[in-house]
C-alpha cells in the first residue's frame, strides 16, 4: 500500500525550505551544501554551512618579528620552537628582519618556514633598499608579507604598490601573506567592508583570479600593537565579508580554500576564542611571536580540539 492509498498526506514544505533531490546520493555533497549556503546567506548573512573543503583549510600561524631582535635573540626563538611540540597540522611561517633571513632559513625546524616582511615588484634595478623576489628564492625563502599596515601608513605604500609587490612575488613562485584592514577612523565611519574590498580589488586587478598562493591577513589597524583586539564577533564578521568577496569576485573554490587569518594584538589569552570562529583560519602574530607564548598560539586549534 502506498502513501496515497493509505490516506497519508505529505505536509507541504515551507516556501523557504531547501528541497533535496530524490537522487540525493547521486548529487555532489558540495553542490547540496552550496544550495543550503545560498539560502542561509539570504536569510542570515552571518551564518554559513562549512563544507568538507572549507573545514580542510590548514591552520596557519605567521609570526611577524618586525624590526626587532638580534641574531642571538632570534636564534633563541627558533630554539624554543625546536624544543616544543608544535601542532603537526599547523603551518608556521616566521617573518624576520631581512638581514637574518638567510641564516634562519638554514636552521628552522622542518615544520617552520621563513618569510620576508616585504618584497619589491622587480627582480633587479636601481631600487636602493629594496629586496627582489629572485633574491629571496636565492636564499631559500619562499614567503613574503605584502601590504602590512605599517608599510601602508608609515611608508605610504598604496593599494597599487601592494598589488605590484604581490605580483612580483607570485611571478617567482613566492607565496604571499597579503595584509588588509581598516583604521580606527574608517571603522567608526562604518566603512570597514568598503576599505577591505577596495584593497582586495586592487590586488585582483593586477594578479587575476589565481589566489592559490595567497593567504589573506585581516588586521584592523587600530588593534595592532595597541593592546586592543577586535572581539571574536567583530573579527568573524570581517572574515566572513572577505570570504563573501572571494566568492563573488573569484569563485566558490577560492572562497572555500583561501585562508583568511587574523592579525591584531593576538596573544595566548585570546587565540583560542578567535581560532574557534568558523572563518578565522589562523593568525599573523606581532609582539607575541617574540615570546615563548608563541608556541601556545601555534597550538591553539589543537588545544580546542583536545577539549571536545
Amino acid at each position: 500500500m502506498n502513501e496515497a492509498e493509505a490516506g497519508f498526506r505529505r505536509p507541504r514544505a515551507p516556501d523557504n525550505a531547501v528541497v533535496l533531490p530524490r537522487d540525493f546520493s547521486q548529487h555532489s555533497h558540495l553542490t547540496i551544501f552550496h544550495r543550503l549556503n545560498t539560502l542561509l546567506t539570504t536569510l542570515h548573512p552571518r551564518r554559513t554551512i562549512h563544507t568538507s573543503a572549507t573545514m580542510a583549510r590548514q591552520y596557519f600561524v605567521g609570526g611577524n618579528f618586525k624590526m626587532n631582535g638580534t641574531l642571538k635573540s632570534l636564534l633563541e626563538i627558533v630554539d624554543n620552537l625546536k624544543k616544543n611540540e608544535l601542532d603537526s597540522n599547523a603551518q608556521v611561517v616566521i617573518a624576520a628582519p631581512a638581514i637574518y633571513l638567510a641564516e634562519l632559513s638554514k636552521i628552522v625546524p622542518k615544520q617552520v618556514e621563513v618569510s620576508a616582511q616585504n618584497v619589491y615588484s622587480k627582480n633587479s634595478g636601481a631600487f636602493t633598499g629594496e629586496i627582489a623576489p629572485v633574491q629571496l628564492k636565492d636564499i631559500n625563502v619562499h614567503w613574503t608579507l605584502t601590504g602590512h599596515s605599517e608599510r601602508r601608513t608609515l611608508f605610504r605604500e598604496n593599494d597599487e604598490d601592494v598589488a605590484a609587490r604581490t605580483q612580483g612575488a607570485l611571478n617567482e613562485g613566492i607565496s604571499v601573506i597579503l595584509c588588509v584592514g581598516e583604521t580606527l577612523e574608517e571603522r567608526e565611519k562604518g566603512v570597514t567592508k568598503d576599505v577591505v574590498n577596495r584593497q582586495l580589488e586592487a590586488v585582483k586587478k593586477t594578479v587575476g583570479d589565481d589566489w592559490s598562493k595567497i593567504v589573506i591577513a585581516y588586521e584592523p589597524v587600530w588593534a595592532i600593537g595597541t593592546g586592543k583586539v577586535a572581539t571574536p564577533a567583530q573579527a568573524q564578521d570581517a572574515h566572513a565579508d572577505i570570504r563573501a568577496w572571494l566568492k563573488s569576485a573569484l569563485s566558490d573554490k577560492a572562497a572555500d580554500e583561501t585562508r583568511v587569518i587574523y592579525g591584531g594584538s593576538v596573544t595566548h589569552t585570546n587565540a583560542e576564542e578567535l581560532a574557534a570562529q568558523p572563518d578565522i583560519d589562523g593568525f599573523l602574530v606581532g609582539g607575541a611571536s617574540l615570546k615563548p607564548e608563541f608556541v601556545q598560539i601555534i597550538n591553539a586549534r589543537k588545544n580546542i580540539a583536545a577539549r571536545k
